[in-house]
């Protein structure tokens, strides 16, 4: 693979990332057929928040971003969610997945379709460091109790399918 479309794809995915947030309840079988290093693709809209507290839910999907528009910025109504969208038709890798007791945590990349063949070649210290952040930062929030805001019927409605698939567990993109 040419090393300048690699630097191109890291240049642009790790510049700026932002971590993002949505959790939901999935069934065990839907969470299993999540594997490391996947690459997924999401048809719809990704409804994320940039606040995560404790999880009320089973499964917390943690997404590293540089590309989700703050909704709050448009419509204040939703700035109390911390409303950020991705945009319909974006791809993600799976970079790790991360039990804790009950709770499961699925962390995501989120990369531009045009670095698709790089992000399923290969893999970098950045990811790695990615999934460090997650880690810790899932450790550190479990500790604490659920954001009612991001529990409320409204949001909870909003976020509650999987990233990539369909509710019955088929992915929309096959690798």
């Amino acid at each position: 693979m040419d090393n300048t479309k690699i630097e191109q794809a890291y240049q642009h995915t790790f510049s700026g990332l932002t971590m993002y947030y949505r959790d939901c309840e999935l069934a065990e079988h839907l969470v299993t057929r999540y594997k490391i290093n996947q690459i997924i693709q999401e048809r719809g809209f990704t409804d994320v928040s940039n606040q995560a507290e404790g999880l009320a839910k089973t499964v917390r999907f943690a997404i590293a971003s540089n590309n989700a528009s703050n909704l709050g910025a448009i419509n204040p109504e939703v700035a109390k969610y911390g409303f950020h969208l991705i945009a319909s038709g974006a791809y993600f890798k799976v970079l790790d997945i991360y039990k804790i007791e009950d709770k499961t945590q699925i962390l995501l990349m989120h990369f531009d379709e045009v670095y698709r063949d790089v992000f399923n070649s290969t893999t970098s210290n950045i990811e790695e460091q990615i999934i460090q952040v997650g880690r810790n930062s899932l450790e550190t929030k479990i500790q604490l109790q659920p954001n009612a805001i991001l529990n409320n019927e409204d949001w909870t409605e909003r976020t509650k399918h999987p990233i990539g698939m369909l509710d019955s567990g088929v992915f929309f993109l096959n690798n």
